[in-house]
């Protein structure tokens, strides 16, 4: 299956790096909070931060090296918002399973109510497709300036004197 032109592989494969450390922060935000870890203190190994980051140098790096364009930046920026979601998922039903909560489902970080519920659980589902397309705006604007940055700096070759 392609998507864009690309294998799933070939998008995974580009960013693998980026998904592992995804996986590190996401569970280690949840085993810092399961572990006792004040939340206040837990929330500074924060997955909104990363993506952020993520959205900015894959807005750049598919351009730069010559993975992609617009079309491509789309699914590489999904992956990352679903996998930190499916994260988020997994540590609410975690608390709805166990009674207790942790960081994903502190009233503080679930909009100042219960997060161990199924309408927290169907709110990340829901951010998996719409969170994609508004960093992809995002980052189709930043991926404009790179390549407008970029393409300024590019010198043309051609024949002389033909």
């Amino acid at each position: 299956m392609k998507i864009f032109g690309k294998s799933l592989s070939e998008y995974v494969s580009f960013e693998k790096g980026f998904l592992i450390l995804i996986l590190v922060v996401g569970f280690a935000r949840l085993g810092l909070s399961l572990a006792g870890v004040p939340n206040p203190t837990a929330k500074f190994v924060s997955l909104t931060v990363l993506l952020l980051l993520g959205l900015v140098y894959y807005s750049v790096r598919v351009h730069t090296s010559g993975f992609g364009s617009y079309k491509q930046l789309l699914p590489v920026l999904a992956l990352t918002v679903i996998l930190a979601n499916l994260i988020i998922v997994s540590g609410i039903v975690l608390g709805m399973a166990t009674g207790k909560d942790n960081i994903f489902t502190a009233p503080e970080y679930s909009g100042g109510t219960n997060g161990k519920t199924w309408g927290h659980v169907a709110g990340h589902l829901v951010v998996m497709v719409v969170g994609p397309l508004i960093l992809w705006g995002i980052g189709s604007l930043i991926m404009l300036l790179t390549k407008k940055l970029t393409g300024s700096q590019q010198t043309k070759t051609g024949t002389a004197g033909a």
